[in-house]
């Protein structure tokens, strides 16, 4: 008996037991964590599989990021999906629903500018306001947040606050110069108190300052004062304004005038509000002035489009701020040939 009792206690037992057990612990949680991981990685297939229809929903953005441990830019590039589509409702959706889960001041930040942009984008303007005015709270040499009130105030053509806005970023460092230009030609353009002949003398003294506002300074006069665009037709390119000019209904056109200028004779030339058989220096207009001149029946017309200096992409609409870099008076108008749109005279009628 006594020699079964010492048996039962002797040590290499007790550590061989000790190495039993921790070795069935470890295979055990070894085995769960496989099991658990496969679970994982089947789920998140499924995940992966909704994605790739399109059919996520933005609930699952959140899944991804609290379950699965989806990396937080991948996520963000997911999401992004929902703005291509234009789908701005779903993509506030998800960065409002990220927002209660991250953590991390930098994180919640890069979400509340996301968020204040896909406002932007919708159309949203007071609500992206303030979500950039929240952002400046907590970090008010956000650069980024102060650009895009910049531009909401221009929208709301609030120029004062904007005012306020471009000296902040003039404490920052930052060149502002174009922007205070602009700022300032559209508050004039667009004060409404102001008569037409002050409005036109203040645009030239900024315009003999800084051609840079050459494109609103003719959408001006041409809308409002002709009379001064036809009489100093010298001071500008006219080319920069093609699409304007070819749009002017035959009674708004000086004939006279443009008898004298050769860009312009070319143009009403293929617009057909004269005959003038001269070749033009500008590839379509003299394709224009060929057909009218010819007794083909062919009918061509000129459409344009917009292309921004800087940033290259294109637009169908001329917009005085870049839609894709927002940077200022840099679309330049390209023309094209287009199908013309005439009703032919039916032999029925």
């Amino acid at each position: 008996m006594d020699g079964l009792v010492l048996e039962y206690r002797d040590p290499l037992f007790g550590i061989f037991t000790i190495f039993l057990i921790v070795f069935i612990a470890s295979f055990l949680t070894y085995a769960y964590n496989i099991y658990i991981e496969r679970k994982s990685r089947k789920e998140y297939r499924n995940f992966i599989k909704k994605f790739e229809l399109g059919d996520l929903k933005e609930d699952d953005y959140i899944s991804l990021y609290t379950t699965y441990n989806l990396p937080f830019d991948s996520i963000i590039l997911l999401a992004s999906s929902f703005l291509h589509k234009g789908e701005y409702n779903k993509a506030v959706s998800v960065y409002q629903a990220l927002l209660l889960h991250v953590k991390e001041p930098v994180k919640k930040e890069e979400l509340l500018e996301l968020l204040g942009k896909t406002y932007f984008k919708g159309g949203f303007l007071q609500r992206s306001k303030e979500v950039y005015l929240k952002i400046l709270k907590f970090s008010p040499r956000n650069k980024q947040a102060l650009f895009h009130l910049l531009f909401i105030h221009e929208k709301l053509r609030d120029y004062h606050k904007a005012e306020d806005i471009m000296e902040s970023l003039d404490e920052l460092d930052e060149d502002v110069k174009v922007e205070k230009t602009y700022m300032r030609t559209l508050a004039i353009i667009d004060n409404i108190r102001m008569p037409i002949e002050e409005k036109t003398e203040k645009l030239l003294t900024i315009f003999n300052a800084n051609n840079l506002i050459e494109r609103l300074f003719l959408q001006f006069l041409l809308r409002y004062n002709k009379q001064f665009f036809w009489k100093n037709i010298e001071l500008f390119t006219l080319g920069k304004a093609i699409d304007l000019l070819w749009y002017l209904d035959r009674s708004e056109v000086n004939l006279d005038i443009l008898m004298e200028n050769k860009f312009l004779k070319s143009l009403y030339s293929a617009k057909g509000y004269i005959k003038d058989n001269s070749p033009s220096e500008l590839f379509e207009l003299s394709v224009l002035i060929s057909t009218k001149n010819s007794t083909l029946d062919v009918n061509l017309d000129l459409n344009f489009y917009f292309i921004c200096s800087k940033c290259k992409k294109t637009v169908p609409m001329y917009e005085s701020r870049c839609p894709h870099c927002h940077s200022i008076l840099t679309l330049k108008v390209k023309p094209q040939l287009s199908k013309g749109y005439y009703e032919k005279n039916s032999s029925l009628q």
